[in-house]
């Protein structure tokens, strides 16, 4: 889209709608903010600079009434808003934490260029990430656009609904998975650095997975850049003390979310098997998500046999 075409449609529209269209309302607005963007006009004419300054004024204030409806989720640091469409809205609650929701964007970006494509669902689709300006503030909060699958439950919600603890033949299912997960960003240079219960999502009856919220992630020998608030007991050292982290970060942390999962129905061999992935130090820890998923298997069979299928519900 030209600029001068932008900034007419901008001016000719009298409702949300004229102005980001129903179709692809999302793509539109991105369209609208590439052609008005001031780096965009090099050395146009000031009076257009001026008219295409004021029209993405009217676009992002516009966007950000109507890309906000009532969030769905509450995250750690972003409300989470349905767009419809299977898309989801991630914005922060403040601007100050637009280095986080840089961190996702880029995270998600990495694994979806460098991790193999089997296993991408087990982790969110980064559709876009851009600016939003707030209309009361004129802050800027950076918005990441993301893909969602209905139905998902964190394992905070399925450790309510069990308040004794899950089965183990159920939760071997769901640590199945997050090694998987885990597998797949560690293969794209990606650690997480904040598998905790409530970002651990899982889909009950088709045995699904999803780790999301990426906003601490770091690359191996990089620093997490902050603690989610209330989960402290659940990071292993490296991460309390600011020290480099790795994939045995994020391994450590699953262990501890099964562990507790679990509560008191942790049979001795996996609390074994957890404790051996644990370790005060990193450099001790298994660092191969692949590898280890071998291992639990194998402790699975000794205790439980050949894998079947059962069927989970969160209303026991």
């Amino acid at each position: 889209m030209r600029t001068e075409e932008a900034i007419r449609l901008v001016a000719a529209a009298r409702t949300d709608a004229d102005l980001f269209g129903t179709d692809a309302p999302a793509r539109r607005y991105r369209e609208l903010v590439g052609a008005l963007h001031p780096d965009r006009l090099g050395a146009a004419d000031p009076r257009v600079r001026a008219a295409a300054s004021d029209a993405l004024t009217t676009v992002t204030t516009r966007w950000r009434g109507t890309a906000a409806p009532a969030p769905v989720h509450l995250g750690d640091v972003a409300d989470l808003h349905d767009h419809g469409d299977g898309r989801l809205l991630k914005v922060p609650r403040q601007p100050g934490d637009n280095d986080l929701m840089a961190r996702e964007a880029r995270a998600l970006r990495r694994i979806a260029e460098h991790g193999d494509p089997r296993h991408l669902a087990y982790v969110p689709r980064l559709i876009d990430s851009y600016p939003v300006r707030d209309p009361a503030t004129g802050a800027e909060r950076l918005v990441n656009e993301l893909a969602t699958v209905p139905g998902l439950r964190s394992l905070a919600e399925v450790r309510r609904a069990y308040p004794t603890g899950v089965d183990p033949r159920d939760a071997a299912w769901m640590w199945r998975r997050l090694l998987v997960a885990l597998g797949l960003a560690h293969r794209a240079g990606v650690v997480h650095g904040a598998v905790l219960p409530r970002h651990v999502l899982i889909e009950p009856d088709a045995h699904g997975l999803v780790l999301v919220d990426w906003c601490f992630s770091t690359e191996p020998g990089g620093l997490v850049p902050a603690l989610v608030p209330g989960q402290e007991d659940f990071y292993p050292p490296e991460v309390v003390g600011k020290r480099p982290c790795g994939p045995g970060t994020d391994i450590a942390l699953a262990a501890r979310c099964m562990t507790w999962l679990m509560a008191t129905r942790v049979p001795p061999e996996l609390r074994a098997f957890a404790a051996g992935c644990q370790g005060p130090a990193l450099s001790a820890r298994p660092d191969d998500a692949w590898r280890l998923l071998r291992e639990l298997d194998e402790v699975l069979d000794r205790l439980y046999g050949p894998r079947t299928f059962r069927p989970f519900t969160l209303n026991p």
